[in-house]
């Protein structure tokens, strides 16, 4: 186990400084508040078993939203293909 900052652990996971923050503040990554020199300073106490599965709930997170708007965009889709088969089945009628 070693402790690292919230810096520290950003650039060595290649995670944003503000995502490394919302896991910490949510409670997914250990951490502890040392004082020093009078300012508060949040170190991670980093597990590699940890890292490993953050990783995978964040990929599995990130594909699960990507299915989502990947489905809510076929249906658009499947709706505008409808109401352009009824324009061209009145355009038919129309000719005719």
């Amino acid at each position: 186990m070693e402790k690292m900052t919230m810096k520290a652990y950003a650039v060595k996971h290649k995670l944003s400084l503000f995502n490394v923050v919302k896991l910490v503040k949510s409670g997914k990554l250990k951490s502890e508040t040392v004082t020093e020199e009078g300012k508060e300073k949040v170190y991670i106490i980093a597990d590699e078993h940890e890292v490993d599965t953050l990783k995978e709930t964040e990929t599995i997170g990130s594909h699960k939203k990507e299915e989502i708007e990947l489905e809510t965009r076929v249906s658009q889709l499947e709706a505008e293909v409808k109401v352009l088969q009824k324009e061209i089945e009145a355009l038919k009628k129309a000719l005719l």
